[in-house]
């Protein structure tokens, strides 16, 4: 698996968390940014990881924000982009397992690192089942085809 993560300042010191957590599960990861909490503006880093999920350059993303909302909306302007935002554990599994979602938001003034890691684990190890919800996201696929 290949990850593609950034955050804006919001969610600066969150993204080195989780950076941390994909080097002990030995995940391969390309860091967009933000360096750092001088005021960026999230749209300009969020962007570029949806982009590159999409055409298939990396398998995931992890956008991180102040409350993850900015970015998510962000991601999910991008044809092929299920972004999720996810302050619980629940919604990371049942994200991936029914909506095969391939980018995770999430808050750092939402949530601490603990969660946060622990959300993100869920989200990288779970698996989507298909079956009904095969038919499901393929309905998103149709409809990003026809706009």
């Amino acid at each position: 698996m290949k990850v593609a993560i950034a955050c804006d300042h919001g969610g600066f010191n969150l993204k080195n968390e989780i950076v941390s957590l994909l080097e002990e599960l030995n995940i391969e990861y390309e860091d967009f940014g933000c360096d750092g909490s001088c005021s960026v503006d999230f749209p300009d880093y969020a962007l570029p990881v949806a982009e590159k999920v999409a055409n298939g350059e990396f398998d995931r993303g992890i956008l991180i924000c102040g409350t993850g909302i900015g970015m998510s909306i962000m991601a999910n302007k991008v044809k092929g982009i299920r972004c999720a935002l996810c302050h619980d554990v629940f919604s990371a599994k049942a994200t991936r397992e029914h909506n095969d979602s391939n980018i995770l938001a999430m808050g750092e003034r939402v949530i601490g690192p603990g969660l946060a890691r622990e959300i993100a684990h869920t989200w990288l190890t779970t698996e989507f089942t298909g079956g009904r919800h095969e038919r499901r996201v393929g309905k998103i696929t149709e409809y990003e085809a026809k706009n």
